[in-house]
């Protein structure tokens, strides 16, 4: 979100600005397209694309599909202790971001909190597949993430994720999660009220 929704990317300049020649920056833009954040458009250039509505309500169904299916099954088979332990230095990585007033780290913290769910799972595609999805979600969670009580909010909620699964509640955990996930929908409805011109 520091290039806004319909911004004008220009190759040679972003080539210049990390000191890199066209190959790669071309190759980079590849990959922003596919992931669906740089439209290129005939005759005119390469822009940020703009937000879709049903494209972020699909990215958020198909996330909270992905992570209730995540805590089902850390509550069917438990979890091992490594994991127990990474996501406890995790959440006090996120308390420290927070303290410190760094959004970036507790972005980067917050990331790390669910891959460590899905790889707890045992199955090694999870991971990648939830972190694809979430692409479409980023640039609102990068807005929302902003707010210092918003975060204390995840936080909390993540903390109460993990007490879920440890405690082996299904319901409380798939309630949580799914809670937790909802936060996306009252970022999507103010920015679309505050910046109509960020969306298609």
């Amino acid at each position: 979100m520091d290039l806004p929704p319909g911004c004008f990317l220009s190759e040679s300049e972003i080539g210049g600005k990390f000191g890199a020649s066209r190959t790669p920056v071309r190759e980079a833009f590849m990959q922003l397209r596919e992931a669906g954040l740089v439209t290129t458009l005939p005759s005119r250039g390469n822009f940020v694309t703009r937000l879709n509505r049903e494209k972020i309500l699909e990215a958020r169904f198909l996330r909270e599909a992905i992570e209730v299916a995540n805590v089902r099954r850390l509550v069917e088979i438990g979890m091992e202790a490594s994991f127990k332990q990474a996501l406890q230095a995790n959440m006090a990585a996120q308390s420290d971001a927070i303290a410190q007033e760094n959004e970036l780290q507790f972005q980067l913290m917050d990331d790390r909190f669910h891959s460590l769910l899905a790889e707890a799972t045992g199955y090694s595609r999870v991971a990648h597949v939830l972190e694809r999805e979430k692409m479409l979600l980023d640039r609102l969670r990068s807005l929302s993430l902003r707010d210092k009580g918003h975060q204390s909010r995840l936080l909390r909620e993540h903390r109460e994720i993990l007490e879920a699964v440890l405690s082996r509640d299904l319901s409380a955990a798939v309630t949580i999660t799914q809670r937790h996930l909802s936060s996306i929908l009252e970022t999507l409805s103010s920015l679309e009220a505050r910046h109509r011109d960020y969306f298609d």
